[in-house]
Parts: structure tokens; C-alpha cells; sequence
């Protein structure tokens, strides 16, 4: 490309130069379902901005044929005289003889290509029908990916309109962001044509070709909401119908802003890369993030395709008609609609509060943003390939996480209207952080943009280490890192606390790396929500006094109490007095806080002692989280003691299971239904004989019977890890079945639940065998996900052998894309080893690409942070001799 006159200029750029900018596309496609090929032309309208002989667009896999350019102003008609697509950086030169004059004009290109079975692009999908092995067509374009179905301008900021014509099979239901306008049948031929959209990105374009069956509702605004599933699988839509009529109506109230297009469709398809793609006015799922089986879907199942609809739906306002202006906004789009999805399921299933559990997220966030590799919120992205990195839990989780934060500090109502008012403002057009900072400094009085530019434009988030002195309250701010070491960030932290009761609050703003606040005036009060006086029992009172820093941890900050005031925090949750919330918030920050060093295991061992009697699901859940944690650290610094430890945290979780049981109750909570599911699931994980035999017998019973009522879908899993904890290359009769019944399933609910846990055998030649399958015919690529995250502790040696010794296959395979990166998170990240960290560095030295390079170095680190940790522990020298005294207490 160098060598051609005036065109090797554009080699290395980052973005696309603006010689001319689309304003309309007219595109053509021709699917072959059978060659798994297509062709097609595409008319874009252009504006000329200025004169030039080069046009620059992006194109990647695909065949240029005959390619012209007419002026719109005489209609004359130029092709280039040179034509080179660069595979390499992505992009399509056309150059011309003479120069293209300022104005309007339309290029006309013809392509072709092949339906890629990467998931990635304009691809194929696989589904059997009658016995027969066929394909259907998907798209799936976020982030830079429309330029493999036809050549672009594949920027987010390049909006145009779309026209898009189909040539597919008659049999077939063709989809676009569109209704249908026409359709003609020629001879085995069917042409749909679709309205012309409204403006849009690039990445936001959307066909598939199949054969479905649909439901569909109007909401009370007249848009048409229908949901496409398999054939003979319509009522499995239903519920996710419901949940997208729900979601059009509530976001229409929230963002005083109508839903613009006609209609939304969403569609349930066999092999998908994401769980789903908020496509405007067609949003595509993998089919278990869709279906809901009354008998097959678990209560987490049914939450998840609740919320992943509610995430989908709000970026057809967040992400859809306001657009990032470029990917490094990227947490625009998904921090927003992740924070929006918890607001609008709670609004429809208040029971199963969301919000407690939206803690789950935080958490996450908190855990990646810990880590000497994370990025800021706000990340520039300079190649846009890059991009597919930060589609992460700073994005998501931590994006979230801070706009809860903000939320809480404005107030809802402050907030809301300034979420209206940005919607108005940039309707049809692309917005920026600082644009949206604007709009809530206007309608809120406080400078939101100082105030949140140290949480989107640095790394990292504080710890707030709190001291009382006297009377005064004595905060200091500092970095979190794991490592334990020390970071430079500072953040302007909105402090809430509560003194004694949820009813004395305070809250201000940490601006500097100290500070503090003088609370007397709750230490001279008459009385207390406790009933206490001062006056008459002084010592009594302070005795009781408590302090929560980050009332329902709606900061994104973690919080190191001084001895004392830890002390005092942890009687108040054994008088119950403190929400589930905070108690949630107390036991994630100990546990952090015990990763880097800044505190001992037997401590955090103690505080859980404190957990108990709790019964709520989303403190009992975030328990269950820390005990797997520690085991597996535990595991490799006293291999030998590892057995009581299990033990212990068996004893501290059987007073749930045995309130639970297995069999659930008609009527009974649905958080009830959640912990039932994790709480065997635990028992089952760390060797619990009692409920292994159960779990057997259960699953014996549904070898005969697959409706059997002793084994319902939200405890099947825990059936699935005791048959696998159980099987060894000697004894493999249940694996077997297991693999059977993986074969058999009708359901994707039923497949991904038995690969999430056929690595859980403690034999690694099982554990070799299950890797290979996952990679076979066998597992749809898509399910690879579900299959790394259980590898057992035994396999982990064996997993990493596997992946050096398939590299070049799982490269060639998989590419580098999003399903790829579960391989290096689920086989690297779980040692704990500075050899084991040294060794996979090695390996990758002359591996690594741009496209998986930070989720490496990540993965690296977090190896490095539990080898000190393992070291830490291993300087507990008494702690064996606890760990057996608490496994003896029972």
C-alpha cells in the first residue's frame, strides 16, 4: 500500500479522515444460507466536505468489485483508478484521477463475502432442523464490525440513515431495525424490503435470517413489541415480552422522552458471542439470556433475563438516540443502561430487591478496579479494535456503580429531570462525558464535573481509613490497591454516615487527603434510638455507640475502621441493628482489605463467624462468594488443614440449608428460591458427605425421570458438582449420564448448567477430557463461557498445559474476540504462584496481541495478588490450630 502514489498517508491512522461523510445508506444484501456466502451493493450518500482525490472508508474480509462515484450536481459519473482495501488497518482507499468537488454525491460499491463462523461481523449460525444441520444469519457489529458485512464509515459518530433490502430464502423470516415495507417472491427468491431508519451508527445495524416463531403486544403508546424464538418455542418468549413492554413504558416516563422508532423486536438466536446486542429496534440474545422455561429456568435465570432486558431496552435512549461520540465514552452507554436496568426491575418486581443485590456489581467493580492494570472509566481509545477490552467491570460495573453515587448525592428528582433534559439536548446526535456533567451542573447547582471527573478520568478509587478521637471524627483518603501497594489517586468522596442509627445521618464531601467532622452533638443528644440516655448511663451509651461510614454502600469506596470502632460495628450487626446493605458492605471491604495485607485472615474468619444466623440472600450469597475465595487460597498456603476449613464454612451454612431444603415451597419468596440454589451449591463444592449423598440419589432419580420433584431446576447444579466432585477416570458412570443428559437437553437453560461445572472433577485426566469437549462440535461456541469458570483446583495445572498445547488451534478457532478472552481469564487467573506468574509471562512474551493485552497483564496481576496473600496467611502460623478449634464447633 506504500508504494501506490499519495495512499500509503492513511497507513497507522487511528480514525478515518473527513474528506466526506455519509449521510444515507442504501444497502443490498444477498444471503446464500447454503454456501454461507453473500453479496451485495451499498448507495451511500455522501457530503463532500472537502475537495479531494482519495476517499477513506472502512472494509475488512470482504471482496470489492465494480465501485463508482456521481456527483450529484451533474450526475457524472467517476471510478477510481486505484482501489486497495488494507486488511491490516481495516480500511478501503478508492483514489481517483481527479479530484471530487465539495458537495453532495453518492458511491456506489459492490461486495461480497463469507458468513464467518466467529460470531463476529455478518455471521452463521448453526441449528439443527428435522435431524438436518442448517444456518440462519446474524449480525453482530459492536464495535467495529459492520465494515465485515459492508464497507463504511464505521465510526460512532458518523450517523447516517439505513435502507436495507434482503435477498433470503422464501421459507425464511428476515429482521432488520425496521418494519417491512414489501416484499416480492421471485421463483426461490424473496426480496424484504424495510422503511428507511431514522439516523443511526454504524455499530447499531442489525439483520437476521431464519426461521423463527413469535409472540408479540402492543404497549399503551401503540409500539409494536414482538419477540422471535425457535420454532415451536413461542411461549418460551413470553416472559421477555413482558418484561419489553414493562421497559417501553417505564423509560418513556422516566426520560420524558418517547420510544422513536415503530416497533421493537427482539430475537432469540442459536450462537451469539455477548449475552446480547441492543441493535436499534432489533435486539439480538443468545437464546438462554431470552427463553424462560417455566420448569427448566432457574429464579436466577428468570432475574437475569429480566434485567439483561431492561439493560437492552434503556439503551434504545441511552446509547441509540444519544450516541457516544467515540469509544473511549464508551461507559456511557453501558455504566447508564446497567444503573437504568436496576432501577427499572426494581420498579417492576420490588420483592426481589435489586438494589441489595445491585451490591454484586459494586463489588465486582471494586474488585477490578483494585488492581494495579485497571483503567479509568474514561479511557482513551486510540486503535478502536482496542475498544473490545473495556468491555469490562469498570465499564459496566464500577460505570454503574458511580452514577449510583452520584444519584444519591444529587437526589432522584434532580437527577431524573437532568436525565430528560440531556435526552432532549442530543436526540439523533453524539454526546461526550462532559456534555451529560453539563446538563446535571445546570439543573443540580453543584459541579458535577469536578466532582466526578476524579471517579471517570483516573483509575483506582480511595480507602477511607476512619479514627475517632475525643469527638472527632478523623478521615484520611488513600488509594486501594491489592497489591497493598501504595497509589497516588485522590477523589473528591461523597462521605454519608450514620451515628447509633439510621435516623442521625451526616454527609459531606472528602476533598483533600484528610479531614474531619466534630460529632458531639450526637454524643450530648438526650437520647437515642436506642434508649439510651447519656445523662443517666453514659458509659452504657458509648458502650452501644456506633458509627457506619457509606451508609448502604452507595459510595465507590472501601472503609478500614481503627480497632475500636470495628469492634463497636461488629456488635451493633449481632444486635441486628445494621441493613442488609451495610452488613453486605462490611464483609466485602474486610475481605479486601484482608487480600492486600492491611489485614489478618483470623480476623476476617471472625467477622464471618458474625454471618451466622443471617438469612438474607444477598449477604448469605456475598458470604458464600468470600468462603469459595479463601478456601482456594487457603488450599494452596495449608494444603493440609484445607479439609477443617471446608468444614468450618460447611457448619456455618448448614443452618440455611436445613431451613431452605431441597424441595421448594409453593408460594415461597423468591430470594428464598435464589440462596437455595447457592447454598447447595456451596455444600456440594466444599465436600459436604450429607449433601452429596442427597444430591446423588437426586440425581440417580432423574436418570429415570427428568421431571422428577426431588431435583428442581435450582438445584440441579448442585447435584451436577457433587456427581463431578465424585467422578474419577476409575469412576466415571455419572459422568457419563451427565454428558447424556447434556446431549439430550432441549433446553440451552439445562446445557449451560451442566457445563458449568463438567470441570469440577478433582481427577485431571476428567478435567483434560471436559476441556476438549467444550472445544468440540458438541458446544456451540458461544457456551465456551460457561465451561472455564468451574475448572477444579486439581485441574488448574492441567488446563494451563491444554491451553499451550492447543494455543495455535484456539487462535485459528476462536480468533480474538470476546469468547477468547474467557480462556486466559479462566485458566491463567486462577493460580496463585509468582512462579506460575513468571511461567504464563513467559509463554506470552511473543504472544500477545492489542486485542487481549490488558485482559493478560490483568489476569498476571491478580495471579501475583494471591500469591501474596498465600504468603501472608502461610506468617499465621496459628492459624491451622483456629481453623481446626472453629471446624470443631460445629
Amino acid at each position: 500500500m506504500e508504494n501506490r502514489p499519495g495512499i500509503g498517508q492513511f497507513k497507522g491512522q487511528t480514525r478515518l479522515p473527513k474528506f466526506a461523510v455519509p449521510r444515507r445508506y442504501g444497502l443490498h444484501l444477498k444471503l446464500d444460507l447454503v454456501a454461507c456466502s453473500f453479496s451485495g451493493a451499498v448507495r451511500i450518500s455522501l457530503a463532500v466536505a472537502e475537495e479531494t482525490k482519495f476517499l477513506v472508508l472502512n472494509a475488512l474480509e470482504l471482496a470489492i468489485g465494480d465501485v463508482c462515484f456521481a456527483d450529484s450536481a451533474d450526475q457524472k459519473k467517476i471510478r477510481p483508478r486505484d482501489i486497495v482495501l488494507d486488511e491490516e488497518d481495516e480500511i478501503l482507499v478508492l483514489a481517483f484521477d481527479e479530484a471530487l468537488r465539495c458537495g453532495d454525491g453518492v458511491l456506489t460499491i459492490e461486495f461480497s463475502g463469507m458468513l464467518n463462523a466467529q460470531l463476529k461481523g455478518l455471521y452463521k449460525c448453526a441449528y439443527v432442523d428435522g435431524g438436518e444441520k442448517k444456518y440462519m444469519a446474524a449480525t453482530q457489529f459492536e464495535a467495529v464490525d459492520a465494515r465485515r458485512c459492508f464497507p463504511c464509515w464505521d465510526e460512532p459518530a458518523l450517523k447516517a440513515t439505513f435502507q436495507i433490502t434482503l435477498d433470503v430464502p422464501p421459507e425464511v423470516t428476515a429482521l432488520s431495525n425496521m418494519p417491512i415495507l414489501k416484499e416480492k417472491l421471485n421463483g426461490n427468491i424473496k426480496t424484504v424490503y424495510f422503511e428507511e431508519s431514522p439516523m443511526m451508527s454504524t455499530y447499531l445495524v442489525a439483520v437476521v435470517v431464519g426461521l423463527f416463531d413469535s409472540v408479540e403486544e402492543m404497549t399503551a403508546d401503540g409500539i409494536k413489541v414482538r419477540v422471535y424464538c425457535p420454532p415451536g418455542k413461542s411461549d418460551n418468549g413470553k416472559f421477555a415480552l413482558h418484561v419489553a413492554v414493562k421497559a417501553l413504558e417505564l423509560y418513556t416516563r422516566y426520560f420524558s422522552v418517547p420510544y422513536p422508532l415503530p416497533k421493537l423486536d427482539m430475537v432469540a438466536v442459536p450462537e451469539f458471542s455477548a449475552g446480547a446486542m441492543e441493535n436499534y429496534g432489533l435486539i439480538i440474545y443468545r437464546e438462554n439470556d431470552m427463553l424462560h422455561d417455566e420448569l427448566q429456568s432457574t429464579a436466577a435465570k428468570k432475574q437475569c433475563i429480566t434485567v439483561a432486558g431492561m439493560h437492552e431496552v434503556a439503551h434504545q435512549w441511552f446509547g441509540n438516540l444519544v450516541t457516544m461520540e467515540w469509544w473511549t465514552h464508551l461507559w456511557l452507554n453501558e455504566g447508564f443502561a446497567t444503573w437504568v436496568s436496576y432501577m427499572a426491575t426494581d420498579n417492576l418486581f420490588p420483592e426481589w430487591k435489586v438494589w441489595t443485590q445491585f451490591l454484586q456489581l459494586t463489588a465486582s467493580g471494586l474488585h477490578m478496579d483494585s488492581l494495579k492494570k485497571s483503567h479509568p472509566i474514561e479511557v482513551e481509545i486510540i486503535h478502536a479494535r482496542a475498544v473490545l477490552e473495556i468491555f469490562d467491570a469498570i465499564s459496566y460495573e464500577k460505570g454503574s456503580a458511580v452514577i449510583r453515587m452520584l444519584q444519591s448525592y444529587l437526589g432522584d428528582a434532580i437527577f431524573q429531570k437532568s436525565l430528560g433534559s440531556y435526552m432532549k439536548r442530543y436526540a439523533w446526535k453524539n454526546a461526550k462525558t462532559e456534555d451529560l456533567w453539563s446538563v446535571l451542573t445546570d439543573e443540580s447547582g453543584v459541579d458535577v464535573t469536578n466532582l466526578m471527573d476524579t471517579w471517570t478520568k483516573q483509575k483506582g478509587y480511595p480507602l477511607i481509613s476512619v479514627n475517632l478521637n475525643g469527638h472527632i471524627l478523623e478521615f484520611e483518603q488513600s488509594q486501594f490497591v491489592l497489591s497493598g501497594l501504595a497509589g497516588e489517586g485522590l477523589w473528591i468522596v461523597p462521605i454519608t454516615l450514620c451515628l447509633g442509627s439510621y435516623e442521625r445521618q451526616k454527609k459531606f464531601l472528602l476533598e483533600t487527603r484528610c479531614g474531619e467532622i466534630d460529632i458531639s452533638d450526637f454524643f450530648n443528644s438526650s437520647s437515642n434510638s436506642l434508649g439510651l440516655s447519656e445523662e443517666k448511663d453514659p458509659e452504657k451509651f458509648r458502650k452501644h455507640f456506633w458509627i457506619k461510614i457509606n451508609i448502604d454502600q452507595s459510595g465507590f469506596y472501601r472503609v478500614k475502621y481503627e480497632d475500636k470502632l470495628a469492634a463497636q460495628l461488629m456488635k451493633a450487626m449481632e444486635s441486628n441493628y445494621l441493613s442488609a446493605t451495610d452488613k453486605f458492605g462490611i464483609l466485602d471491604d474486610s475481605h479486601a482489605l484482608c487480600q492486600a495485607g492491611k489485614q489478618s485472615l483470623s480476623s476476617l474468619l471472625t467477622l464471618m463467624d458474625v454471618y451466622r444466623k443471617d438469612t438474607d440472600y444477598t449477604v448469605v450469597s456475598n458470604l458464600i462468594h468470600v468462603c469459595y475465595n479463601i478456601v482456594k487460597t487457603y488450599y494452596d498456603a495449608f494444603p493440609e488443614s484445607v479439609d477443617n476449613l471446608r468444614q468450618h464454612f460447611i457448619n456455618i451454612l448448614l443452618p440455611s440449608a436445613e431451613r431452605l431444603g431441597w424441595e421448594s415451597v409453593s408460594g415461597e419468596p423468591h430470594l428464598n428460591v435464589l440462596l437455595r440454589g447457592e447454598i447447595f451449591m456451596a455444600l456440594a463444592s466444599f465436600g459436604d458427605e450429607k449433601t452429596h449423598e442427597d444430591a446423588i440419589r437426586r440425581f440417580e432419580s432423574l436418570l429415570m425421570d427428568k421431571n422428577t420433584p426431588l431435583l428442581s431446576a435450582d438445584t440441579k447444579r448442585a447435584a451436577y458438582i457433587s456427581v463431578m466432585r465424585k467422578t474419577t477416570v476409575a469412576n466415571r458412570n455419572y459422568f457419563e449420564s451427565l454428558l447424556s443428559i447434556y446431549r439430550e437437553a432441549d433446553t440451552v437453560q439445562e446445557k449451560e448448567r451442566i457445563l458449568r461445572h463438567l470441570a469440577a472433577s478433582p481427577d485431571p485426566d476428567i478435567v483434560l477430557e471436559v476441556l476438549n469437549f467444550i472445544v468440540s462440535d458438541e458446544v456451540r461456541d458461544q457456551d465456551i463461557v460457561y465451561g472455564f469458570a468451574g475448572i477444579s483446583s486439581e485441574g488448574r495445572e492441567t488446563a494451563w498445559k491444554w491451553l499451550k498445547d492447543n494455543w495455535d488451534f484456539i487462535l485459528n478457532k476462536y480468533g480474538t474476540g470476546v469468547l477468547f478472552h474467557r480462556f486466559i481469564t479462566g485458566i491463567i487467573a486462577p493460580f496463585s504462584s509468582h512462579a506460575k506468574a513468571d511461567e504464563v509471562e513467559a509463554f506470552f512474551a511473543n504472544r500477545t496481541t492489542l486485542a487481549f493485552a490488558m485482559n493478560l497483564k490483568q489476569s498476571i496481576e491478580q495471579i501475583r495478588i494471591k500469591a501474596r496473600w498465600v504468603q501472608n496467611i502461610k506468617k499465621e502460623e496459628s492459624l491451622p490450630e483456629l481453623v481446626k478449634q472453629l471446624a470443631s464447633k460445629g
